[in-house]
Parts: C-alpha cells; sequence; structure tokens
C-alpha cells in the first residue's frame, strides 16, 4: 500500500496534475492533454486521462466538456511524514552530494533528525549494474560535476582536458548542455556542445546574413564524467541560444527501434520506466497491446540493446533492420558462448 501510495504522490503524474489544479483555469479534455504532453510524457495520456474522464480520480468537477479544479486557488499541503521519509532516504544517496553542499546537508540533516528514513541503501540490491560506477563521494569528482552544472544553468564555455575510454587525451573547449544518468552503468554523463569547423561558404553566410541557426555551429559528444581529468570555466558565454533537443534529434538514426508491448503482469508500466531517459512515442493498439517507438542514435545503441534484451518476454523486436540485426548478432554470440561454457 505504501509503495501504490508513494508512486501516485510522487511521480510525474502528481506534478502535471497539481498544475492543473492549481491554475484555477476551467479546462477542456484538450487543455488537459496539450498540458500532460508539455509537462510529462506522451505515454503519460494513457493513464491520466482514462482516470480522469470516468472520474476514478475526482479530481475536477465537470460541467458539459468543461473540468474545474476541485481545489481553492489558496490551498496548500503541509509536508507529510511520508514526504519526510521519502527527503530522509534521499539524503543517504552519495549522489545527493553532486548537488548539496556539505552545509546544506547537515542542515538538513538536523531538520530531520528524528525522521526514520522510507527505506535504506543496504536495502537494495542491483543485480543488472556494473560494478564500476562513478565515484560519488570523491571530491575531485564532485568538483568537476558542480562545475559542470554551473556552466550548464550559465551557458558557460569550459576547458575541459579528458582521458577517452581508448585511453587517448582530448583536450577541448565545450559548453556543457545536459547531464544524464545511466542506471545500467550507474555513470553519469555530460551532452557537450562542441564547437564545429564549418566549410568556409557557410562560415562566410553566417557572418554576413546570420541565418545559420545557431544549433547548427555546433556537434555534440558525448562524455564519462569520471574520465574528466581537469575543468575550468572560461569567461565566454554563448552569444545565442541553442536547441540543444534540435542537435539530438539530428543525430537520431532515419528508423527508430518500434517495439510491441503486451500488458500483462504491468508490462506497460515497468516498460516505460525501463525507458524513461529515451524519447520515445506510445500508441494502444488495442485491449491490452501497445506499440512504442524509441528514437536513438549510435552512441545509445549499445545501452538500448542491452535494456532491450533484460525486459522480459512482454516485449517484441519488430524493427528497425538495423536494430533487429544487432540484437540477432548478440543472441548468436551469447549462444555460442553457453555451448563453449557446457563443453568445457
Amino acid at each position: 500500500m505504501i509503495m501504490e501510495l508513494f508512486s501516485e504522490i510522487y511521480s510525474c503524474y502528481y506534478q502535471v496534475l497539481r498544475h492543473l489544479l492549481r491554475s484555477q483555469d476551467t479546462l477542456t479534455i484538450q487543455d488537459i492533454r496539450s498540458r500532460i504532453c508539455g509537462e510529462g510524457f506522451e505515454e503519460s495520456l494513457l493513464s491520466i486521462i482514462p482516470k480522469l474522464e470516468s472520474g476514478t480520480w475526482n479530481l475536477f468537477e465537470k460541467e458539459g466538456k468543461l473540468y474545474h479544479s476541485r481545489l481553492s486557488a489558496s490551498f496548500t499541503a503541509p509536508v507529510s511524514d511520508l514526504e519526510k521519509a521519502y527527503l530522509k532516504a534521499l539524503l543517504s544517496d552519495p549522489r545527493m552530494g553532486l548537488f548539496l553542499d556539505q552545509e546544506q546537508l547537515d542542515a538538513l540533516g538536523q531538520m530531520l533528525a528524528s525522521v526514520t528514513p522510507l527505506w535504506r541503501q543496504e536495502q537494495f540490491c542491483d543485480f543488472d549494474r556494473f560494478a564500476d560506477g562513478d565515484p560519488y563521494e570523491d571530491e575531485n569528482y564532485r568538483s568537476h560535476f558542480r562545475t559542470l552544472l554551473k556552466a550548464q544553468k550559465q551557458n558557460r564555455y569550459v576547458d575541459i582536458d579528458y582521458s577517452s575510454p581508448k585511453g587517448n587525451r582530448v583536450h577541448h573547449h565545450y559548453v556543457p548542455a545536459r547531464l544524464e544518468y545511466s542506471a545500467k552503468n550507474d555513470k553519469f554523463r555530460l551532452l557537450a556542445l562542441k564547437p564545429a569547423h564549418l566549410p568556409h561558404t557557410l562560415k562566410r553566410r553566417r557572418e554576413r546574413m546570420n541565418t545559420l541557426p545557431a544549433d547548427a555551429c555546433f556537434k555534440l559528444e558525448l562524455l564519462n564524467v569520471s574520465r574528466i581529468q581537469s575543468i575550468q570555466p572560461l569567461e565566454k558565454t554563448l552569444s545565442s541560444p541553442v536547441d540543444i533537443d534540435a542537435i539530438i534529434q539530428r543525430s537520431y538514426y532515419k528508423e527508430p527501434l518500434r517495439l510491441r508491448i503486451v500488458n500483462r503482469r504491468n508490462a506497460l508500466e515497468r516498460a516505460m520506466l525501463h525507458f524513461a531517459n529515451y524519447e520515445k512515442n506510445t500508441v494502444k493498439i488495442d485491449e491490452d497491446t501497445y506499440e512504442c517507438l524509441i528514437y536513438y542514435n549510435q552512441a545509445m545503441e549499445t545501452e538500448l540493446l542491452i535494456e532491450v534484451m533484460s525486459f522480459g518476454p512482454m516485449l517484441t523486436v519488430l524493427g528497425n533492420d538495423r536494430f533487429l540485426s544487432l540484437l540477432k548478432a548478440r543472441l548468436h554470440s551469447q549462444m555460442l558462448l553457453d555451448s563453449t561454457d557446457k563443453t568445457k
């Protein structure tokens, strides 16, 4: 019961509905759909809309085709014991030290001193995670992470000295665009903008007419935060906004990964959580079958392949041809390894 309540209160659904209810606007179902897509995920529509239309979540008064919030504009909710327990549990996560300094951690620890955490780190056993995760408690790593986080917020260039997985030393100026976490690898990665070397004709066009979009002047590189040897913020900042999503979308393969999900044993919800860090589009095919399109590029390919293979029998890969070929090759390699082990 606690986990179900916890899911409903702290999930993305709660955040979206909280904003809808506190807006005090009279809404149509299309208005609600638009806001859900803007603040949540497209697949959130599959869970939220039916519950609102049927009255399962009795949060709005319905007048014809219009929905009115049941909450007043002055409504506030005090911090519950469950929320305090959740916050106390988060403080025990070593990754919190990347976002909060020691003084902040100590102050929060004192405020929640009498609270029993909702869970403890030792209660979890990660059986499908790599063991060489990032050193979250290392002060050098924390310093690099905070420098990246600050530069990202300021659109500031940084000077990075980096050791590649192949052992090569790389030294460039980047603009930190996004930090993302890989649960499978237990590592943070930096999506960094690197100034692109434009052909001379395009440079002249940009200088004379200023018609090239800003994101056309950068290419995207993926860096492991733990492999950064040194980082130094620079005085230079971006002169105009860069659409990071447009750059990422241009890097995607033409054909997305196409999956069929049979919604048994809560497979749809598990799939949405499993692939939460990918851009995707999910549609309902029939009563218990869904099709999910996942958009990805070469840098994401290997990890996505491993995640698909680890999901289970309720998921079927329908395409694309490239991904199917990689999947078959991977399965063939595993079969060879299994047969070799059995002959020993």
